[in-house]
């Protein structure tokens, strides 16, 4: 299997793969947000901007697999499979056990430099209340789910990284 990883990790397929499905769950967040009416709060802003460092991460290494800039993929993904693991981890808190001294800002601080909610108030900027549930699936809510997605993009990228030393084996049909 880690063959097979370190394989795939060669090749723009898995890597834009990995870009597609955080492309999509970014689809899904702006359907839940403009067509279901459902309000983000601050904490649903800061896993977005997870999400799109996952999606960075696929087409960074979907430019270049076989050469170093992998790897610079590799840690993007892992930083931001983590962080978003984190934040989705601290929202559920919040939703599970509400404490009225203890919630989130009203608006996103996002950097001097990166002022996104001013650049595309569509997409980053918090209208909701992150203690608040508005939606669930299986009696999971927004932010449980995400932090199974999470987790599952930290895994994968974890056994990746694993996998980076492994060789794929030499197919040779006369020698043993």
């Amino acid at each position: 299997m880690l063959r097979y990883l370190n394989q795939c990790s060669k090749g723009r397929g898995a890597w834009l793969l990995l870009a597609l499905t955080a492309f999509a769950l970014e689809m899904v967040a702006l359907w839940f947000q403009h067509v279901m009416m459902l309000k983000p709060c601050v904490m649903c802003i800061y896993e977005r901007c997870a999400l799109f460092g996952v999606m960075g991460a696929g087409l960074v290494g979907a430019i270049a697999p076989k050469t170093p800039l992998r790897y610079a993929a590799l840690l993007i993904w892992l930083y931001s499979a983590w962080e978003g693991l984190r934040l989705s981890y601290q929202h559920t808190m919040l939703q599970l056990h509400p404490n009225p001294f203890t919630t989130c800002d009203f608006a996103a601080r996002f950097p001097g430099w990166l002022p996104l909610d001013k650049w595309l108030p569509s997409v980053f900027v918090a209208t909701g209340d992150c203690s608040e549930r508005v939606w669930s699936f299986l009696t999971l809510s927004m932010p449980q789910w995400l932090m199974i997605i999470f987790a599952a993009y930290l895994l994968v990228a974890l056994l990746v990284l694993i996998a980076q030393p492994f060789k794929p084996r030499r197919r040779d049909l006369f020698s043993r």
